[in-house]
C-alpha cells in the first residue's frame, strides 16, 4: 500500500547496489526540459500521478490520492481534448470506494490496465483491466493468479508490441520490497509472472516502470524504501536477455531534492515520456511530459 513520501538519504539503496554506483551503459538521452501537463486541469494543487495518453492523443488518464470529487479519494481521472484544449477533468466511472490508481492505456488504445484494492481481489492491490468502448468503458476484469498475488501489485503496462505485461509486486520470491515483474501474453491471458531478469531488482523498491518504444528499454522508479526515502527515475536496457542495474536519469526528470516516479510512454508521441514530479516550489506531485531519444 502506498503512503505519502518523505525525503531522506537513500543509504539502504547504496548498500543494496553493493556500495557503488552502477556502471554507465548506453541508453536513452533526455531531450530538452520537462513540460507541465494541463495546468489547472490535470496538474493541480492535489497530488496527481502517472499520466497515460491514448494513442490518438485525445484522452488522458491519471490518478490522484487526494483530489476532491472522486468515489474514494484515491481515484482515476479523465480529461478529453476538445478543440485543442483539455476539458475539465472527471472521475472515471469504474472507480470504486477504495483505492484505484496507476492507469495505463494499451498500445492499441482498446484497454486500460490499472490497480485497485477493491473487494474480490487476491489480497492487497491487484491488477485490473477495462475495455475502452465507444460510449466510455466496459466492465472491469481482474487479472488472475498468473499476475496477481496476495501482495501488492503496482503500475501495470503492456509493451508496445503487445507481448509483455510489466508491473511491480512485493510478493514473496523477489529480491527485496517492490520488484519488477514481467508476464508474457498468451491470447487474452498471461503466463505466470516472473521477476525481470538481470540486476535491476534490489533489496529496496523498484516500481512504476514503463517500456519505451522499442519494447525493450525500461524507465523505472527506485528508492531504498519509498515510504521514507527519496524516489528517482532510472533507465535500463537488456543485454543478452538480462537488464543491467540501471542508471539515474538527469535533473530535467529527477527534479530538485524531491520525488520523481510514475513514468509512462506517451502512446500518442512515442518519443515522449510522461512522469510525476514535484518542483522545489510545489506542494504536491504534478504531471509532466518530456522527450527522449534512443
Amino acid at each position: 500500500m502506498r503512503r505519502a513520501y518523505r525525503i531522506a538519504a537513500a543509504i539502504g539503496l547504496i548498500a543494496a547496489l553493493g556500495g557503488a554506483a552502477a556502471p554507465r551503459r548506453p541508453g536513452i538521452e533526455i531531450v530538452g526540459s520537462a513540460e507541465l501537463f494541463a495546468p489547472g486541469i490535470a496538474s493541480t494543487a492535489s497530488s496527481e500521478v502517472r499520466l497515460t495518453i491514448s494513442p490518438d492523443g485525445r484522452t488522458a488518464l491519471w490518478f490522484s490520492r487526494n483530489r476532491p470529487g472522486g468515489a474514494g479519494g484515491y481515484d482515476i481521472w479523465i480529461s478529453r481534448l476538445v478543440a485543442g484544449r483539455w476539458a475539465q477533468a472527471q472521475p472515471v466511472p469504474f472507480n470504486s470506494p477504495t483505492r484505484d490508481f496507476d492507469p495505463a492505456f494499451s498500445a492499441d488504445g482498446r484497454q486500460v490496465y490499472f490497480c485497485s484494492d477493491r473487494p474480490g481481489g487476491l489480497g492487497g492491490d491487484d491488477v485490473y483491466r477495462v475495455a475502452v468502448t465507444r460510449d466510455g468503458f466496459g466492465p472491469v476484469e481482474r487479472l488472475d493468479a498468473a499476475v496477481n498475488s496476495a501482495g501488492n501489485e503496482f503500475a501495470p503496462m503492456i509493451s508496445p508490441d503487445g507481448k509483455t505485461l510489466l508491473f511491480s509486486s512485493d510478493r514473496p520470491g523477489g529480491a527485496g520490497r517492490q520488484d519488477l515483474y514481467i508476464a508474457t501474453r498468451q491470447g487474452v491471458r498471461f503466463a505466470p509472472a516472473r521477476p525481470l531478469p538481470g540486476a535491476v531488482n534490489t533489496a529496496g523498491d523498484e516500481f512504476d516502470a514503463t517500456f519505451l518504444s522499442d519494447s525493450a528499454a525500461i524507465v523505472f522508479a527506485r528508492a531504498a524504501d519509498f515510504s521514507v526515502d527519496r524516489i528517482d527515475l532510472f533507465q535500463t536496457r537488456p543485454a543478452g536477455g538480462r537488464y543491467h542495474a540501471g542508471t539515474v536519469l538527469p535533473a530535467s526528470v529527477n527534479m530538485s531534492d524531491k520525488d520523481s516516479y510514475g513514468a509512462m510512454l506517451d502512446w500518442s508521441q512515442p518519443d515522449r515520456l510522461t512522469f510525476s514530479g514535484q518542483r522545489a516550489e510545489a506542494t504536491s506531485m504534478e504531471l509532466y511530459l518530456i522527450r527522449y531519444r534512443r
